[in-house]
């Protein structure tokens, strides 16, 4: 599938996250306080709950429900109690558009080399 546009970058906040639905998969649109933005699976491995209600710290983002923080590049679960990696997606922007490739992706592998 081609990427879909979501919002206007400006609509995402710094240090934020924001809740999109494409294909009935939750995604999470995050602007780092750099203002990079990236978007990664919604819902916490270990808790089921929305990653884009928890809390932006530089480039990761905190479960609000039990603390466990996620790569925002490559979906990694960096902090107990998760373990599991959530999936990552090819942000583009366009115009001053924000644009999702909605097929995941599993970039810890990568890291990890």
């Amino acid at each position: 599938m081609s990427a879909v546009k979501v919002c206007a970058a400006t609509e995402v906040e710094l240090s934020s996250a924001v809740r999109v639905v494409i294909d009935n998969q939750a995604i999470a649109l995050v602007k780092d306080s750099a203002g990079e933005i990236f978007a990664i699976g919604d819902t916490c491995t270990h808790g089921d709950v929305s990653l884009s209600e928890g809390f932006v710290e530089g480039e990761t983002i905190e479960c609000w429900a039990h603390g466990s923080h996620f790569s925002l590049r490559t979906g990694l679960a960096l902090t107990l109690p998760a373990y599991e990696p959530v999936p990552v997606f090819t942000v583009t922007i366009v115009d001053g558009n924000v644009y999702i490739d909605p097929t995941p992706r599993y970039d810890y592998e990568r890291e990890e080399a």
